[in-house]
């Protein structure tokens, strides 16, 4: 592809078509085509509102556009096309510089955005933040070590409070000490070893540790779409993002427990898009819902940068782990929180077909 107008297009990650001074479509590119279920071949000259149901007056907002020459912003309405049901998406409409009548419009559903946006601060945080932690984190057991061991010989010719004051400082060295594992654990996390797995099989088993342990006294649901093919991940890995995913619910829930539900389905739609243009499909889809209180509005789009955190005493580590994690499988994690209802999803490629056993 030698036009760079054409690679533009085609490098563009959200759906846009192009109109002419009728509404009729001229153009749409590939993330058009899935969103809309159908191929360019089928929409070129068809009434744009004849395949696209949008709540907000479109028509008012092309003829201001046109009458403007400027472009326009509509914010978190539904749009619908095809057989899909309405998805939430921001919409941008902007006039063609030629004359013509003809508009671009650029729908972004809210959760493709808020995924994009998501993956890109969490691995520029996990370069720095992690990456200046695990160079410190040697250095500072090392003295921490020392620190320990001489609390614990003063301990030796010391009571009541005194020696009250030399268990404190053991227990906070030896906390410091457990947080420094955990970065030097994140830093070094070896590369996924993939094998074709069904994903079920993945969280069936993170489900039944958690029930076993630490989500005993939860309600754990399964609603899964049982015709799903199978992943490329390592499964131990992925394993670990689900524990930590329902653990981190579990935290979230009331002290007399809560509901966490595993949620799979399908979404042919998501894509995600590669540095050198081309689009990677990402159809598996996988959330964990809770139903506690939901996360602040403050932390929703830093929730995956390393060391924050929504709990008191919380290192941080374990959601910017899993999207460490998810990241290297080529995935995307997003989430969406409400009180009442917060869903972490998960969205995997297929395993290619060479893996697959016959």
């Amino acid at each position: 592809m030698n036009d760079p107008g054409a690679l533009v297009w085609a490098s563009m990650p959200v759906p846009a078509i192009l109109v002419d001074a009728d509404d009729l479509i001229t153009d749409a590119n590939s993330e058009a085509e899935d969103f809309l279920m159908t191929s360019i071949r089928s929409l070129r000259g068809q009434p744009l509102f004849d395949r696209i149901a949008v709540d907000a007056p479109l028509e008012e907002a092309f003829t201001r556009v046109r009458a403007n020459r400027a472009p326009l912003f509509i914010n978190n309405v539904d749009v619908s096309g095809g057989n899909r049901p309405p998805e939430s998406c921001n919409i941008q409409i902007a006039p063609l510089l030629d004359d013509s009548g003809g508009i671009l419009v650029m729908m972004t559903p809210r959760y493709m955005a808020g995924r994009l946006s998501q993956a890109g601060t969490a691995r520029s945080s996990a370069r720095s933040a992690i990456g200046m932690s695990e160079m410190l984190a040697h250095e500072i057991k090392n003295p921490l070590a020392g620190i320990t061991g001489a609390a614990q010989l003063l301990s030796m010719g010391l009571s009541g409070g005194d020696l009250e004051l030399t268990d404190l400082i053991v227990a906070e060295s030896r906390r410091i000490v457990a947080l420094l594992e955990q970065v030097e654990h994140f830093g070094n996390l070896r590369p996924p070893e993939r094998q074709a797995i069904n994903v079920h099989d993945i969280t069936d088993r993170a489900l039944r540790t958690a029930a076993l342990g630490f989500a005993a006294h939860m309600r754990l649901r399964q609603d899964y779409d049982p015709s799903l093919p199978t992943t490329y991940v390592d499964e131990d890995q992925m394993q670990q993002v689900f524990l930590n995913l329902i653990r981190n619910a579990t935290e979230a829930a009331a002290p007399e427990g809560g509901t966490i539900t595993i949620r799979t389905f399908y979404d042919h739609a998501l894509r995600l898009r590669r540095e050198d243009g081309s689009g990677a499909p990402l159809p598996l889809q996988v959330e964990v819902i809770d139903d506690g209180a939901g996360l602040p509005p403050e932390l929703a789009e830093v929730i995956f940068d390393p060391f924050v955190s929504g709990r008191e005493n919380g290192t941080g580590l374990g959601l910017a782990l899993v999207s460490k994690i998810v990241s290297e499988h080529d995935g995307l994690i997003s989430v969406e929180s409400h009180p009442g209802r917060t869903a972490f999803r998960i969205s995997l490629p297929l395993a290619p077909k060479s893996t697959q056993k016959e």
